[in-house]
């Protein structure tokens, strides 16, 4: 790597953790061997065993501190934060998602699996540990553009509840759901969960609450704990650290999800546990998150002038920074996916977790009965 000036270096040198992607998207840090993950992850994988310098230490201690105020995601600034990542230009998304448009950790079931068929496992493993039945009424927090929504109303014959704060994901949701026959099933709203009054049989979560903030879990519980019903099941899918409690990158709160954090497993469960919630089960999925974000990457490398066309060169780089760095921060960073099984009685789910493969095995069938030709995103 090589600085284009002076000023360049001194930027780094003082503020790593935010002139780094900042240079990079400048073109002011040019990687001249390699790739910029190349790079991201030389410096990850060999950073783990040290502790940083003192004035870096310190800063990360003061946005630890000062961590309420980055994440005081009220009503009206979470729907701001959303938009400022899930409303671009959903062409942008087609470039590298999977043909239903997956934006979370998808599920690789062995070591050559597609991203296709580990965002389709995915959707199986979260609908076999919620015990989806026929009839029952199951709320999607943060429902994306609706795919995992469709899938447990198509196989599971669930009403099914979207909410999201996204308008481009929601026009998404809606206009799929009329595609497939399933409007009847499935409704798609433009809602804070906070504002949800009706129970459910079943709540599911995925990829949502790294946007809850801090500062929100117990009015996350509190509220999964009112909208469920006594013998209801809850399933929250979620990034978390496992190193404990700490603040975001300051680049990627800046430039990609702002008010975003993703918790230690110790932060999330002491909310639980204040909301009266029962955990049945914790799944860790450690480098799932790793192989999904590099099979984005390649994609969106592959596709790369046609998000210039949609945005510009400084975008670009922008996006391959952050691909590059998240992928780098699950390999080598202390970043993993928790999967956590909520209920209010602990009788609510099978005494032992055979149940999960053998009900994998049953939607197994009707996914190669039903799902659709699969492709390549942006094609």
């Amino acid at each position: 790597m090589r600085f284009t000036d002076r000023g360049a270096e001194f930027r780094f040198m003082t503020n790593p953790e935010l002139a780094f992607g900042e240079l990079f998207m400048d073109g002011r840090l040019i990687v001249t061997g390699g790739s910029i993950y190349d790079l991201i992850a030389l410096f990850l994988s060999n950073m783990g065993s040290r502790k940083p310098i003192g004035f870096i230490k310190l800063r990360r201690a003061l946005r630890t501190i000062f961590r309420p105020l980055a994440q005081f995601n009220s009503k009206r600034r979470a729907r701001r934060n959303v938009a400022h990542h899930y409303d671009l230009d959903g062409r942008l998304y087609d470039l590298f998602l999977d043909f239903d448009k997956q934006y979370s950790c998808a599920y690789f079931e062995h070591p050559d699996q597609g991203l296709d068929e580990a965002q389709l496992a995915k959707r199986r493993h979260i609908a076999a540990k919620l015990l989806v039945e026929e009839g029952h009424r199951v709320l999607d927090i943060g429902c994306g553009w609706g795919g995992l929504a469709l899938y447990l109303a198509e196989h599971c014959g669930a009403r099914v509840t979207g909410a999201t704060l996204s308008e481009e994901q929601l026009g998404v949701a809606r206009a799929t759901a009329r595609q497939q026959g399933l409007a009847g099933r499935a409704e798609f709203r433009l809602q804070d969960y906070r504002a949800v009054t009706e129970t459910f049989d079943r709540i599911v979560s995925v990829g949502m609450f790294e946007h809850v903030g801090a500062g929100y879990y117990d009015t996350f519980f509190r509220k999964v704990s009112e909208l469920l019903t006594d013998d209801g099941v809850m399933l929250l899918h979620s990034i978390g650290r496992v190193d404990g409690p700490g603040s975001t990158n300051p680049w990627a709160a800046k430039y990609i999800f702002p008010g975003g954090y993703a918790p230690a497993l110790s932060e999330v469960m002491a909310s639980i546990e204040r909301c009266r919630l029962v955990v049945t089960d914790i799944e860790i999925l450690r480098l799932h998150y790793a192989e999904t974000l590099q099979a984005w990457r390649a994609r969106f490398l592959a596709r790369r002038e046609a998000a210039k066309q949609l945005y510009d060169e400084r975008f670009c780089r922008m996006w391959e920074f952050y691909l590059a760095s998240a992928e780098a921060s699950f390999r080598y960073d202390g970043l993993v996916v928790f999967q956590i099984q909520l209920a209010k009685r602990q009788e609510a789910v099978p005494l032992t977790r055979d149940y999960i493969a053998a009900r994998e095995d049953a939607l197994r069938g009707k996914d190669q009965r039903h799902r659709p030709g699969l492709r390549i995103a942006g094609e």
